[in-house]
Order: structure tokens, then sequence, then C-alpha cells
């Protein structure tokens, strides 16, 4: 197939293309730079621009880029950065297929799930109702911005994220070097829930959802099972071979990252059952899998 891919040099965005790469898929980057390479495609998210010559002949546009929600406290002006990269990135995209003579048969577009805002300890699916907060209020603007696509025909896809395990970056790569220098710990009470899936799943699972027609709309990318971040401390000890004693108090992380401190603590157990129902299978289904395979070179 010949793609495009926005947010092609991030955490997920690089991996997937490496993957397509990888079984002789042609990809298109889409950029924010003048183009320096045969397969880069400009575009300006924030000022509506996207050169459609350039996406001729892709059978999907899979749109990944975006502000990273844990790389930096959550001010004002951040948050709106965070709001606008999402939003007006999605809808230039939406609107650039959409007005394509011979528009992509699928829009793939990594959404979150933040979506479903706190769920405490219930667990919910692709069926729940948008909760509230920031995080919820973005995900359901970040979504409905994909509308010009969806109304043009455009088979449109929301793959809602959890947190991605990797070593090389994204919040939980952040988490490695704490726990390896013997100082990680629970965040809060640790009670809260944590829906994670595996960067080497998480590929997978984009890749599925380019191969199955009959799915649109939301599918959650998480594993089977989500786990309290109790749980996650202590895997993460277990793996690492390293105590996990030292408990992060909430007034800590409030100051450290703001608002986003809410979100780190709250809980969020959310389970994918419109993957499952698909047929797609986990090749690292528990967080002990995960961390073992963001470690393992080879996975």
């Amino acid at each position: 197939m010949r793609l495009a891919v926005t947010g092609s040099n991030g955490l997920i965005g690089s991996a997937l293309v490496s993957s397509l790469h990888r079984d002789g898929h042609e990809v298109v980057r889409v950029v924010r730079h003048p183009p320096r390479a045969a397969d880069e495609v400009a575009w300006d998210p924030k000022g509506g621009t996207v050169d459609t010559a350039g996406l001729a002949g892709c059978e999907a546009v899979v749109h990944l880029a975006g502000a990273g929600v844990g790389e930096r406290r959550w001010t004002a002006a951040y948050k709106k950065e965070l709001r606008d990269s999402r939003v007006l990135g999605t809808a230039t995209l939406a609107e650039a297929v959409a007005g394509m003579a011979e528009p992509p048969a699928t829009f793939l577009v990594g959404t979150a799930i933040g979506w479903y805002g706190d769920t405490g300890t219930r667990a919910v699916d692709e069926s729940a109702a948008p909760g509230s907060g920031f995080m919820a209020d973005l995900c359901r603007d970040w979504e409905a911005a994909a509308a010009p696509a969806e109304r043009a025909g455009v088979r449109t896809v929301f793959a809602r994220t959890g947190l991605v395990v990797a070593r090389q970056g994204g919040a939980w790569g952040r988490l490695f070097p704490i726990f390896r220098a013997g100082i990680g710990g629970r965040l809060g009470d640790g009670r809260q829930y944590w829906s994670h899936i595996a960067l080497h799943d998480h590929v997978a699972a984009l890749r599925h959802l380019l191969d199955t027609p009959e799915l649109h709309g939301p599918v959650n990318l998480t594993a089977p099972e989500p786990v309290t971040n109790r749980e996650v401390t202590a895997a993460m000890a277990r793996v690492l071979r390293r105590p996990a004693l030292l408990p992060v108090p909430v007034a800590v992380l409030r100051l450290v990252l703001g608002e986003f401190a809410d979100d780190v603590v709250g809980s969020q157990r959310v389970r994918p059952r419109r993957l499952l129902e698909s047929g797609f299978r986990f090749a690292f289904p528990t967080v002990e899998d995960a961390v073992r395979a963001a470690l393992d070179r080879t996975a």
C-alpha cells in the first residue's frame, strides 16, 4: 500500500513507519517543514494547508501528530498548544482529504482514552459517553474535527490510545531511568487504574485497523486488562530488580506537572472491546509482559 503518516518522527509514528517499510509498503511522511526528500509532503496544521498532490494514490492517511501531553507542565499556554495541535491539525487533514477528487479509503486518527475522563473503578469500553475535564473535552473536539472526512464517505477510525509502554520515549519512557535508579514508587495512593499497551502491540493494532475495513469510529488501543498504579510499580520493580519504596505525593506531582497531575493520579479503567471482537491478539497482554518487551531490543 501507499500510506501517508503525520507525526512520523514521534515514538509511535517512527515505529509504525519502520513496520510498514519492513513489509514493503510505501510511506509518505507529512511534515511541517519544506520537503527535503522524495517521500515528504508539506502541511501547515495550524494554517490549514496540505499539499494534497502528494497524497494522491494513498490508500490511507494516518494522523499521529500532536504536542506531547506529558512533555511540559500544563500552563494555560501549553494547554492551548495541546488543543490547537490536535483539533486544528485534524480539521486541516480531514478537510484536505474530503476535498480530494479521489480521497484515500481510510483516515486513521490517533486520539486518546482521555475521552472517558476519570472512570474510577468502573470499567468502560467504546460505548461509554465522554467524561469531564480538560482531556475529555479535548478528545471530544479532536474527534469531532474529523467530521469532513466522515461526511465525504472516508472510513474514519479513532485509535483511542492508552499509556504506551516503551523505553524510547513517551510518559512511560520517563519511568525507566527513575526505577533503574531505585527511586521509583507509586504515584499518589496507587489505586488508580492505568490502561497501558506495549509499543509492539500498539503498532500491530494500528496495522490491524488499517487492514480491517469493517472497523470505523472509536477503537480503544489498550491491553485487555488495565492494572492499578500499585501493580505497575510492582511489575517495574520485579523486572528491573530494584526497590520501589518511595511514593510520590500528589502535592509534589501538582507542583511539577500542574493540572496534568490530576490526570496522572486519575483512574481510567478502559477495555479494548472492539479490538478484541475484531480478532486482534496481543503479543504482550500483561503489564509485566509489556515492560519486558520494552527492554528487549528484539521484541
